[in-house]
């Protein structure tokens, strides 16, 4: 593979996506270098290998199952002959000869964080799919490389160094177990909280771009369009629907919204379609949300109770004892977007509240 650099996307998590990866360059030249390696494994192991790994013609990497069906023999008797190549090759005076090329990918993940989500790993590797399937093929084949596979906890992910990813999987693990159900925090405090997690790890590797990148190897913390943190069970980090894009889009602005206003929002700056009408049923349903005023409204977590502003005049005498027309006003206009006579027409309203004789009003 050649010098030609190319920003890539994050580790493919949706709300959980990490640092950018940037595609590597090599000396050598993958294609060749496959070539030159397989030449050293016997013939039936070398076609079984081309296509367990797609190194052929087709880019689809076959099954265990599916090659045993086309060659009459069973699965088991299709994985004996993969290890028997993988050895082979191994052990084989072509495998010593291309050591370099091993050592420079080795290089390459330590650059990365020595450990790596495979998909990361893989889209560094190489610009298109044949591409990664010969880099896949290397990485097993290669000495140095170990993977993991794919947990409840964690993706699948390639690293160098066992001791480092049985910290880095410790550290996850216990900032999962540090955060509240509900708990958001913001990507700063997120990783000062990681660090305070990892115990005997390099500093070199405590580069925001690599604690972003192993964060992002958990598939149980993650992050929201915003760019917070937290368990991605928490409704301010799984956004499955309008609900939850509203949600961002109202905590977003950091003021109460008119339901239009928020539906347009969900549009222009997380690139989902929302209509007017939708975006204003699933505000109603959800108790995360408060009508503050005119179809405006705000978050549940900011203080707002619900209730209409008879509820909220309530509210505050019972809060606050009688009071004057004047300071229910102040009090009501922090809760609800409302005018003054709203509230006056409310609080004249002889069935709910009275009027004291020094001119304080209290509820009925």
């Amino acid at each position: 593979m050649k010098t030609t650099k190319k920003a890539g996307k994050g580790a493919g998590k949706g709300a959980g996506a990490g640092s950018k990866v940037v595609l590597a360059s090599f000396t050598f030249d993958s294609l060749a270098l496959v070539k030159r390696l397989l030449s050293a494994v016997p013939e039936r192991s070398r076609d079984v290998l081309v296509r367990r790994f797609g190194l052929g013609s087709a880019v689809k990497r076959e099954t265990l199952e599916s090659i045993g069906e086309r060659s009459g023999i069973t699965r088991e008797r299709v994985r004996q002959i993969e290890a028997a190549g993988l050895e082979a090759l191994r052990t084989s005076a072509r495998f010593r000869e291309e050591e370099k090329a091993f050592a420079d990918i080795a290089r390459h993940i330590e650059t990365l964080g020595a450990v790596v989500a495979e998909d990361d790993l893989l889209e560094s590797l190489a610009k298109d799919e044949k591409g990664r399937n010969r880099f896949r093929f290397l990485l097993v084949a290669g000495s140095a490389f170990l993977r993991e596979r794919e947990t409840d906890d964690f993706l699948a992910r390639w690293h160098i160094d066992p001791v480092i990813a049985k910290r880095i999987h410790e550290a996850l693990a216990n900032l999962y177990t540090s955060l509240d159900d509900e708990e958001v925090v913001g990507e700063a405090e997120m990783l000062s909280r990681f660090l305070d997690e990892l115990k005997g790890v390099s500093e070199a590797y405590k580069r925001d771009e690599v604690l972003k990148r192993w964060l992002t190897l958990s598939k149980k913390v993650g992050k929201n369009p915003l760019g917070e943190w937290g368990k991605v069970s928490a409704s301010a980090i799984r956004t499955k629907g309008i609900r939850d894009y509203a949600y961002l889009a109202i905590k977003r602005k950091g003021a109460p919204m008119h339901f239009s206003e928020v539906a347009e929002t969900i549009g222009a700056v997380f690139s989902k379609k929302a209509h007017v009408a939708t975006t204003h049923n699933e505000l109603i349903k959800d108790p995360r949300f408060v009508l503050v005023g005119r179809g405006l409204y705000a978050l549940t977590e900011w203080g707002y109770t619900p209730g209409v502003v008879r509820d909220v005049i309530r509210e505050v005498l019972e809060t606050h004892g009688p009071m004057k027309k004047d300071e229910v006003i102040g009090h009501v206009k922090k809760a609800r977007f409302v005018k003054d006579n709203t509230i006056l027409v409310n609080l004249n309203d002889s069935r709910y509240f009275k009027r004291l004789k020094d001119g304080r009003y209290s509820a009925a």
